[in-house]
């Protein structure tokens, strides 16, 4: 079987080739719920998952297994629209294989968008969360195994995980909170004692992807912004509504518009200095 870097460096040639020697400064993440942007911000064309080589294809709803490109203001961007998840049955290195794709070909940094359950009291349904930090609790570590040098520091620092200058920029541009992202493997939703358990470990936001593509892209030098569309109160039964991923999707579509502000003004506003 091909090394993951024989395997990173297949599709990111592939790319390139593809897309004609051009790299995206800019890679994004779309999350649940949040698909349509990937058309709406002046991307040129797609093309899907299966037709690039080790890409893992995601079989949730709201993921559509789509690599988009395009272009604003002479800068490049990629976007990936949905994504594998660990609890899907992929390994932590496949789930995170897209990025190291994307810091080959050329990114400089990656926005990694999700929605998310409110966890902390002031962290509400409809509100748009940069992470300035995050718990890992999948029991994984998508760097445990064979060490590739090429790849990056196998002992990554994540003191600054999420890039503290782009995360200044865009809290005072759009007046959004911050706060600490907690990764569960799932696919289960959380039980009302485990959000307690998570309020007293100090989250503030909880779900089921970011942290092992934040790890990855660290290693691999990009710099990261976490945005999170809060679309429920996690473990939360007092409103008497079931939370299903359907409902998780309505929730995120709401505040669709808002993120894809956000994200058109990364793509085209963010200076270079601050990418």
């Amino acid at each position: 079987m091909p090394s993951l870097l024989e395997r990173v460096k297949e599709s990111s040639d592939f790319l390139r080739s593809r897309f004609k020697g051009k790299s995206p400064l800019i890679g994004v993440i779309l999350g649940s719920g949040f698909g349509d942007i990937a058309r709406e911000v002046g991307s040129l064309g797609f093309i899907l998952y299966k037709d690039i080589p080790n890409f893992p294809i995601p079989t949730v709803p709201g993921h559509e297994g789509k690599l988009w490109w395009g272009e604003r203001k002479e800068r490049c961007f990629a976007i990936l629209q949905g994504r594998s998840h660990f609890y899907e049955g992929y390994s932590m290195i496949e789930i995170t294989l897209p990025i190291r794709v994307l810091a080959l070909w050329g990114a400089k940094l990656i926005i990694i968008t999700a929605s998310a359950g409110g966890v902390s009291d002031s962290i509400n349904p409809g509100d748009i969360v940069l992470i300035k930090d995050h718990i890992n609790l999948m029991g994984e570590n998508p760097l445990r195994g064979i060490n590739e040098p090429t790849l990056g520091n196998r002992f990554v620092d994540l003191s600054n995980a999420y890039d503290p200058k782009v995360r200044s920029v865009l809290k005072e541009k759009f007046n959004l909170k911050e706060g600490v992202y907690a990764a569960l493997s799932g696919p289960s939703y959380e039980t009302p004692a485990e959000i307690k358990a998570l309020k007293i470990l100090g989250a503030d936001m909880v779900g089921m992807s970011v942290v092992p593509e934040t790890i990855v892209a660290r290693q691999m030098g990009l710099k990261v912004v976490g945005i999170v569309g809060i679309t429920n109160k996690a473990g939360c039964t007092d409103e008497g509504i079931d939370i299903t991923h359907e409902n998780v999707l309505d929730s995120a579509r709401k505040i669709k518009d808002k993120m894809r502000e956000i994200i058109s003004f990364c793509l085209e506003e963010l200076s270079v200095d601050t990418i």
